[in-house]
């Protein structure tokens, strides 16, 4: 398959883990396709929309710092050929590849399901985490706005929040953030994993430039909102020469915490990263999966909790390492945010508005 320019997959293989059929085009024309046909048309992004019965999903990992979150988004046009949560798009009978890209749901209903589970009168406040799967500010929020009204709501009742994003559109959101801040109801992480524009570009191929990504941490801190930066993922011969200087980067912008995960590929990942690999850096790519595969207990993927977040190993340690004096030298780490719970209020009724 031909490499799509602006996107992050080079493949858009359908997902074996539930038997989906699978097809391959094969034939001797496909020598001689564009002479024939022409060049193939330019790929757009499209968007359905999606209609769950509820939006809070729950988890009790161990490794994961919220209990509660919402995907206002399935799939996401960033592209990031890394991305951990590719292998959801397989339960759309789509492609982890260029489809979780470019074929798009939306969930226009989100804020309205959330009304809905905050008022229940079990309801137990724990901050909801946002943008853990997809981002919530990738580039169809623009039009969308389901983040927003998400973070109407939370406003209105007063609920904490996390927020993740590697997009400087979170700042059309400032003034819901810093209202919520001034409670210590908000954190956000936003990522920047290369300062080079040319790596980001083939890293994250829709995502905003490094330096705009800079900005808006700058901007957030300024509105008197928490922000960390995160540097995730580490990827060995690509991005982590770069570990000291992000961390420095992300302090002077005004991060008040970094943190860091080194690249992990499960699922349908591991294959897609292996072929961007060989498209974009076929000088190392040998080396690059057998340090990743040093880290992950001779895998290209370990999904056991307690290391699958920080990797093992001689070449995980010497990454631990170089973050945590970068961290120290930075100045960053003396201060530990916990965010309230205790001002909730559940939603109003209609009724309750009549009085």
């Amino acid at each position: 398959m031909p490499h799509h320019s602006g996107r992050g997959a080079t493949q858009n293989l359908t997902s074996n883990r539930f038997n989906l059929n699978q097809s391959e085009v094969d034939g001797d024309w496909l020598d001689a396709m564009e002479q024939i046909d022409g060049p193939a048309p330019k790929l757009r992004t499209t968007v359905l929309t999606l209609t769950p019965r509820t939006i809070i999903s729950r988890n009790a990992s161990p490794d994961i710092g919220f209990s509660q979150s919402i995907n206002a988004y399935a799939g996401c046009e960033h592209g990031c050929i890394y991305c951990f949560a590719r292998p959801s798009h397989a339960y759309h009978d789509l492609s982890p590849g260029l489809d979780f890209e470019t074929k798009l749901f939306a969930k226009p209903d989100a804020a309205k399901l959330l009304r809905a589970e905050l008022s229940k009168r079990n309801y137990a406040v724990a901050p909801i985490a946002m943008g853990t799967n997809t981002d919530p500010y990738q580039p169809i929020e623009k039009d969308w706005r389901i983040t927003r009204s998400i973070l109407e709501l939370l406003v209105e009742t007063r609920h904490p929040t996390f927020i993740t994003t590697k997009s400087d559109r979170i700042l059309h959101d400032i003034d819901l953030l810093a209202d919520l801040a001034r409670d210590r109801l908000v954190a956000v992480m936003l990522s920047v994993t290369s300062l080079d524009p040319k790596v980001a570009r083939t890293l994250e191929p829709r995502a905003p430039h490094p330096l705009r990504r800079l900005e808006a941490i700058r901007k957030l801190a300024d509105a008197g909102i928490p922000v960390t930066a995160s540097i995730s993922p580490v990827i060995p011969a690509i991005t982590d020469h770069e570990i000291e200087a992000l961390v420095a980067r992300a302090a002077q912008a005004g991060a008040r915490e970094v943190s860091y995960i080194p690249v992990r590929l499960p699922h349908e990942v591991a294959p897609l990263f292996r072929a961007w690999l060989d498209t974009h850096y076929p000088d190392r790519a040998g080396k690059v999966m057998a340090i990743i595969r040093d880290m992950r207990g001779g895998r290209d993927n370990d999904p056991d909790f307690g290391t699958r977040m920080r990797g093992q190993g001689v070449w995980a340690d010497l990454i631990r390492t170089r973050f945590s004096k970068a961290r120290k030298r930075a100045g960053l780490g003396a201060e530990k945010l916990v965010l309230r719970t205790d001002l909730f209020r559940p939603p109003e009724g209609a009724q309750m508005r009549l009085f």
